[in-house]
């Protein structure tokens, strides 16, 4: 950022069906700077008209509301290729729609029992491209996966054959929670290399964000949990 040059604040649309909690929300929001709440809607089509017309950097997205559900309103929003990110949240760590919003294309995946200090963070950092989730989710997702992956000895999944060796490296190393930095240390290169790497993953496996390539590698059974 160039001296004097002033960056302005990420712009956050609330999609929650219980108005005590949007308010809760805004408060916490409110304390913060460089966060600005652009807009509250209070089910899923209302979140995703909001989207369209306000262009909210990030839209902190219930998982349960009427008319339309979080993980079709994220759907809904993703398709459109609006320049919004979705932060998805739900009331209980097992909810089995975890999976279906993060395919949906949603950039995280929170408890709404986060600790305020976390849930700034997450905002922050999915606004910034990156993606996040909280651990009682990622161990959910985890439990869940170990129940259906496939056998090991089996023949890589199909889905990952674009990867190269080295790509498919890497993978397996963002998939078990490694920065670029610590992926770079593993394997004695540059953290641009492994950026670049990084890239080609996502964008052959036409995934969003390390998020869901992180999914991809426990469903195609590339990693196992506590492998």
């Amino acid at each position: 950022m160039t001296e004097g040059a002033v960056s302005r604040p990420v712009r956050v649309l609330l999609a929650d069906d219980q108005p005590l909690l949007r308010t809760g929300f805004r408060m916490v929001l409110g304390a913060e700077d460089d966060l600005d709440v652009v807009g509250e809607a209070g089910d899923g089509v209302e979140a995703v008209e909001l989207s369209r017309r306000l262009l909210p950097d990030v839209v902190l997205m219930d998982i349960r509301m009427p008319r339309l559900d979080g993980v079709a309103a994220t759907r809904a929003i993703v398709s459109a290729r609006l320049p919004v990110r979705v932060l998805v949240l739900t009331t209980f760590a097992q909810d089995d729609h975890v999976v279906g919003a993060l395919r949906a294309g949603a950039s995280g995946f929170l408890t709404k029992d986060v600790p305020a200090e976390d849930l700034v963070a997450a905002i922050r950092t999915v606004a910034a491209g990156g993606a996040v989730m909280s651990p009682r989710v990622l161990r959910r997702l985890l439990d869940r996966f170990a129940q259906v992956l496939p056998d090991p000895a089996a023949a890589p999944a199909r889905a990952l054959e674009p990867l190269t060796d080295r790509e498919r490296e890497v993978l397996t190393h963002m998939a078990r929670g490694l920065s670029n930095a610590e992926i770079a240390r593993v394997l004695s290169v540059s953290e641009t290399t492994v950026k670049t790497h990084v890239g080609h993953v996502l964008t052959k496996l036409r995934l969003r964000d390390r998020v869901q390539a992180v999914v991809l590698a426990y469903e195609t059974g590339l990693v196992r949990p506590g492998g």
